[in-house]
């Protein structure tokens, strides 16, 4: 995932983590600047799938898949933002049917919610059959996104304006989501503080 440059290094994955942590916590966002609606950052990506990109079944990668998806939510974080952006937690992927070689992959980005310094963003992938017109849906994955300066600072961003009643819908999935995010953080942090020393070996 690398390649892309609004992918975090493996430095600033460390602190997106901190931040995104931090910000499940503090959930005031009375330091929201802006105010921005979801077609402002909405973001897409296609790829024809080659031998390559495929298992031994002629069926594309997860991983790579999952890589898909990543660069095109950073697309719309960036864009919503207007700054780079991170990538703290890919906490929901559905593979619901796979793609094959030569297959038109679609993947379609929106913010979904803005918080502090971090956003929601759903992915929603398709392969279209360019023959028939059709689209057939493979993959779904929520990713929370934090943005940062070019330091590696997180800052404020944007918040979203949902315009329709799907977007609303998503908007307070997204909310939720994020409750659901925090009582597992806190899960977490107690899990490994009480393991051993030598809890790895």
């Amino acid at each position: 995932m690398g390649s892309f440059s609004l992918i975090e290094t493996s430095m600033n994955r460390k602190n997106a983590m901190a931040i995104y942590y931090t910000e499940l916590v503090d959930t005031n966002t009375d330091n929201q600047i802006a105010t921005r609606t979801v077609a402002e950052s909405q973001s897409e990506r296609s790829e024809i799938i080659m031998p390559a990109d495929a298992n031994s079944m002629g069926n594309l990668f997860g991983g790579r898949l999952m890589q898909y998806i990543d660069l095109c939510g950073a697309m719309a974080a960036s864009r919503h933002a207007r700054a780079h952006v991170v990538t703290a937690s890919m906490d929901h992927l559905d593979f619901v049917s796979p793609v094959r070689v030569g297959e038109l992959l679609i993947l379609k980005a929106s913010v979904n919610r803005a918080f502090r310094t971090s956003m929601e963003v759903g992915v929603r992938v398709m392969v279209e059959d360019v023959r028939e017109q059709k689209l057939r849906h493979v993959s779904s994955a929520y990713i929370t996104f934090v943005a940062v300066d070019k330091n590696g600072k997180s800052i404020a961003v944007p918040q979203i304006m949902p315009e329709t009643g799907h977007q609303r819908r998503r908007y307070a999935d997204a909310g939720r989501r994020r409750e659901l995010r925090a009582v597992e953080v806190q899960r977490s942090r107690e899990l490994r503080a009480a393991l051993p020393p030598e809890w790895h070996v």
